[in-house]
C-alpha cells in the first residue's frame, strides 16, 4: 500500500456538533481533543512521517469572544497533549498578534520531544496571507518561494482529510497543499472514528498521483 508521507487534518464541525447535542457552540471544541490524539497514534501506526493540524485561523478570530476563548484553550490543551507523544513539534502562526497564546511560544521553534519519531505541525492563529507575506516579486523559483514562507519548515502535503462535510481548504497551507489529494468526511470532527482514517488511507492508495507530470 502506498502511504502518504505527510497528511493534513482539518477538524471541522465542532460548533455544529455542540448544537446537535443541545450545547453552546463553544462547548464543542473540547470534544475534539481526544480525536486529535487518536489520529496522531493512527498516523504513527501507518508510518506516516508528518502530520499537520489546522488549529485556528486569523479569520476565526472574528467569532464571538466566548468561542475564541474556547478554541484558543483547546489548541493549547491539544498541543500539550501531543507534546507527550514522542514527536518533533512545531507551532506555526502569527506570534506578533495578541491572539497567539503565549503558552505555545516555546514550540514556535521545532522541538524534539522524546524520540521525536513523527513531525507534528500545529497551525495556531494562522493566516494564509500572513504565511505568504514575505514572498517578493524577485522570488520566482519554487525553491525561493518555499524558503520565503513563514511555514517554510512544513513540507508538501500528500493527503488532506477534512471532517464536517465541507469541500474547501479554508486557507490551509496554500503552497504546501498545491498538489494534495483531498478526502472529505461528512461526520463532524468530535465524532471521529478510526475507520474514517483507515478509509482515507485506502482511498489515497487508489489515487493517481502524478504531481502534474
Amino acid at each position: 500500500m502506498r502511504i502518504p508521507k505527510h497528511i493534513g487534518l482539518i477538524p471541522d464541525g465542532n460548533r455544529r456538533w455542540a448544537e446537535n447535542k443541545g450545547l453552546q457552540k463553544q462547548d464543542g471544541y473540547e470534544h475534539g481533543l481526544d480525536p486529535g490524539l487518536q489520529a496522531l497514534r493512527l498516523a504513527k501506526k501507518y508510518g506516516i512521517n508528518e502530520i499537520t493540524y489546522y488549529g485556528f485561523t486569523t479569520d476565526n478570530c472574528k467569532r464571538p469572544r466566548n468561542q475564541i476563548d474556547a478554541f484558543v484553550k483547546s489548541c493549547i490543551d491539544a498541543v500539550n497533549m501531543i507534546a507527550g507523544e514522542n514527536v518533533s513539534l512545531l507551532v506555526i502562526g502569527n506570534t506578533n498578534s495578541a491572539m497567539f497564546p503565549k503558552e505555545l511560544l516555546k514550540y514556535t521553534k521545532r522541538t524534539v520531544l522524546g524520540t521525536g519519531e513523527t513531525k507534528v505541525n500545529f497551525l495556531v492563529n494562522y493566516g494564509w496571507d500572513w504565511d505568504i507575506s514575505a514572498i517578493g516579486s524577485e522570488n520566482t523559483s519554487r525553491k525561493s518561494i518555499m524558503e520565503s514562507l513563514n511555514s517554510r519548515d512544513i513540507s508538501r502535503i500528500d493527503l488532506i482529510l477534512r471532517w464536517g462535510g465541507r469541500k474547501r481548504l479554508s486557507g490551509f497551507l496554500p503552497v504546501q497543499s498545491v498538489y494534495s489529494d483531498i478526502y472529505t468526511i461528512n461526520e463532524l470532527w468530535p465524532d471521529f472514528k478510526p475507520e474514517q482514517f483507515h478509509n482515507a488511507i485506502e482511498w489515497y492508495n487508489m489515487q493517481d498521483v502524478t504531481l502534474g507530470g
